[in-house]
């Protein structure tokens, strides 16, 4: 699995004319789901995305987690990670697992990441969102699971 993480002061997510997700400070995540992903690679995901120490501390440095401020989470589908563009001028998506294992896997993170207490908001699988966000540094990172 892949996720880019961006630190946010504010973020949401539309479909269409409605707001399906929305936060203060947190973290936008987009996540992709590639062909093998397991159960196990979600939770590698998780555990990182919670304790990653990329919030600022009262000494100003990257010390604190989102589980140590309390911030939320806003989580987005985005096969694309998995786009190759290696070849070609039109990005190859054969690495992005099927729609409806990869839509398991998603809904898992959301769940697992609630059931820790995190407050989590979301887009529409497999919708064509329009996100919004101020992206906090900036600080932006893309984390992959082994």
């Amino acid at each position: 699995m892949r996720a880019l993480i961006q630190r946010v002061s504010r973020a949401k997510v539309t479909v269409g004319d409605q707001l399906t997700g929305q936060i203060g400070q947190g973290i936008l995540l987009l996540l992709g789901a590639g062909s093998g992903d397991e159960e196990k690679d979600v939770d590698y995901l998780l555990e990182k995305t919670l304790n990653l120490r990329i919030f600022a501390d009262a000494e100003a440095k990257m010390n604190l987690s989102l589980l140590d401020i309390g911030a939320s989470l806003l989580v987005v589908s985005q096969f694309t990670l998995y786009g190759d563009t290696r070849k070609g001028r039109r990005p190859s998506f054969v690495q992005a697992m099927e729609p409806v294992r990869a839509e398991e896997l998603y809904e898992l993170f959301v769940t697992r990441a609630r059931a820790r207490g995190v407050h989590v908001e979301c887009g529409r699988f497999g919708a064509m969102m329009d996100v919004e966000l101020v992206n906090d540094g900036p600080v932006t990172l893309m984390l992959e699971s082994p």
